[in-house]
């Protein structure tokens, strides 16, 4: 028995897309990782996000477990891209991680997000949430989520909070401290 709960499944070439003002939510490709690459090679990205860049490796099998995801689960991550130049600037979605953290949250979608520093500022990861929050809502019957954030990385708790997250509690993923968020609708 376990205690993850799927929200169904989802064939590679059903993966949704969503179109919003100024970016594309797309399922992961093959030619994304060089993109992804370089956005998890930055020490500055990273910085909140486990504290150290990612290898061309490591974001291979990122990007290999966000489309399983769909596969198993019914929901995943898509890639951010900017529509006009094609490029991938970040990433979002939601995932099952298995977290050893108290208090534990196994069977609630985490959500997470990720974005290139050069495009910091411009509202993208507000509108990328906006919609993939959208999607959730409507298309998996779990009325929770959550997302874990380093304590000093001011930036997302702000976006957390506003869209409807709220601090449940303080944890440690090791020695490190995270809080942990939540979203019910």
């Amino acid at each position: 028995m376990t205690d993850i709960l799927p929200a169904g499944s989802i064939e590679y070439s059903d993966i949704p897309v969503m179109e919003t003002e100024h970016l594309r939510l797309r399922a992961p490709r093959l030619t994304d990782l060089d993109e992804m690459t370089n956005i998890w090679a930055d020490p500055d990205v990273t910085r909140f996000i486990g504290g150290k860049p990612r290898s061309r490796p490591d974001v291979w099998q990122q990007i290999q477990r966000a489309v399983g995801c769909w596969a198993m689960l019914g929901y995943g991550y898509w890639v951010i891209e900017e529509p006009v130049s094609g490029r991938c600037v970040g990433e979002i979605g939601f995932m099952e991680g298995l977290r050893a953290i108290e208090p534990g949250f196994v069977g609630t979608p985490e959500a997470g997000w990720v974005l290139e520093k050069a495009s910091w500022g411009k509202g993208y990861i507000s509108e990328a949430l906006s919609a993939a929050l959208r999607w959730r809502d409507a298309s998996v019957s779990s009325n929770r989520t959550v997302c874990i954030i380093e304590p000093a990385h001011a930036v997302s708790i702000h976006i957390a909070e506003k869209f409807g997250f709220s601090k449940l509690a303080d944890g440690h993923i090791g020695h490190d401290p995270i809080c942990v968020f939540e979203r019910f609708t």
